[in-house]
């Protein structure tokens, strides 16, 4: 007999090297890259995940994402859910059973159940990304692929400067790719900062929501005020010009990572990275 369904919400990290991003992504005539080994489609985290929480609970199930990150880009607290019948496994046996037949740089921190209506995406109140620079001479034999290398030194007093002129409401359409689709490109920034610590330099963005590519010009434009392209007081016109044109690069997927996800419905801990730090991001 069939028990009743129950939506489990799941935090999600990895490593977003070797994948096309979150979103399961359709197979065109043209596609060129690669693919799943029964070649179906490119190999995306939701859809690894999907299948290998299919093979356990034994039936198809619906995984949907808080965030869509892009391709190259990492996630330490991704938040998922699907719905189920199979209450019967324990859960942190379906947790453990999960990451038995998912690969090693996709890893389920958390599995608990939540209510049937909780909506990952509709609920979501604010996210908290980071990104990433090895600030060095050379680049690190071991942060290759996780962060964004930049030999020439940075400013982090006048990145810290500009980074605090992002903070609150603003029209963020100078900083968004072109294309985004978006009739309203009106976002809150709640926190934006820049730290370093030896070469390791960390940009966190928390918000309520992001525009296509938003963070990662953020990020490239706040290097760029650290290599003295731009000065802290662009910013201002930058925001106001609504021109994509005026603000900085793009800076690289590998270096970005989604930190963590908090909910509209959850007023204590956000289920995401770095539980003991939740005074930042998203």
């Amino acid at each position: 007999m069939d028990q009743p369904v129950q939506r489990y919400k799941l935090r999600i990290s990895y490593r977003g090297t070797k994948y096309y991003g979150w979103q399961t992504q359709g197979l065109s005539i043209d596609w060129k890259g690669t693919l799943l080994p029964d070649g179906s489609q490119p190999p995306t985290i939701q859809v690894i995940c999907r299948r290998a929480i299919e093979k356990v609970v034994g039936h198809h199930v619906k995984l949907v994402g808080s965030s869509r990150t892009d391709s190259g880009v990492h996630a330490k607290g991704q938040v998922a859910t699907f719905d189920t019948h199979m209450t019967n496994i324990p859960i942190e046996g379906l947790r453990r059973a999960v990451n038995s037949r998912l690969p090693p740089d996709i890893v389920i921190g958390t599995i608990e159940p939540c209510a049937a209506g909780f909506d990952v995406i509709r609920h979501t109140d604010r996210k908290r990304y980071q990104y990433v620079i090895w600030n060095a001479p050379d680049p690190s034999p071991f942060f290759g692929e996780l962060a964004f290398h930049r030999w020439q030194p940075l400013d982090l007093a006048a990145m810290s400067d500009a980074a605090g002129q992002l903070q609150g409401e603003h029209d963020f359409n100078a900083f968004a790719k072109p294309g985004h689709g978006r009739l309203n490109t009106v976002r809150t920034v709640h926190e934006c900062s820049v730290h370093g610590r030896g070469p390791k330099v960390v940009i966190g963005v928390t918000g309520s929501g992001f525009l296509w590519n938003m963070v990662r010009i953020i990020a490239g434009t706040l290097v760029e005020v650290g290599s003295g392209r731009f000065k802290p007081e662009d910013i201002g016109p930058m925001l106001r010009s609504r021109d994509r044109a005026l603000t900085g690069s793009t800076a690289p997927a590998h270096g970005l990572y989604l930190q963590w996800v908090r909910f509209k419905v959850e007023q204590n801990t956000p289920l995401g990275g770095d539980h003991d730090q939740q005074s930042q991001n998203s």
